[in-house]
């Protein structure tokens, strides 16, 4: 199901239970988990894109793997926080995805997210193609350290 309001998605999460961050692409989707206790973002990896069944599977691979408890999906806003066609893109996958899983799924705005993961590569001096390799799953842990910080907010 997809729970856009954040305090209402937690209160949907299974306690002790990581989370998953997306970055949605044209061309891959940039994964990125928690802890346990929902502190830490820690980038996973990036997924090719493909047709959605194919997709879906993956995704449900990994989070059943990993025992992931909820899925938080970057929302590709624009500058002014209106939503373009990216960001309905973006809903429209959630709600096909939220057709395949059990666990909850929600959104946070990922305005800027591959421009901090691009500065941090930099700073880090990664060379122009491991910058290429990595970018997606890295902005997929900007996306989901942001959203923990959040919800760290939150919490009874």
């Amino acid at each position: 199901m997809v729970i856009p309001e954040i305090e209402a998605f937690a209160a949907a999460l299974p306690a002790r239970r990581a989370l998953i961050g997306l970055d949605l692409g044209d061309k891959t989707i940039g994964l990125a988990v928690s802890d346990t206790t929902r502190r830490v973002a820690t980038p996973l990896r990036t997924l090719r894109r493909g047709k959605f069944s194919v997709d879906s599977v993956s995704l449900a691979e990994i989070i059943a793997e990993r025992a992931i408890g909820g899925v938080v999906l970057g929302l590709p806003r624009n500058m002014d926080g209106s939503e373009g066609p990216r960001a309905q893109s973006t809903r429209a996958f959630a709600r096909n995805l939220a057709g395949v899983l059990a666990e909850p799924i929600t959104f946070w705005d990922e305005r800027l997210s591959t421009v901090a993961a691009e500065r941090a590569l930099l700073e880090a001096d990664a060379s122009r193609g491991r910058r290429a390799q990595v970018i997606d799953h890295v902005a997929a842990g900007f996306i989901l350290q942001g959203f923990l910080d959040r919800l760290g907010y939150i919490r009874p």
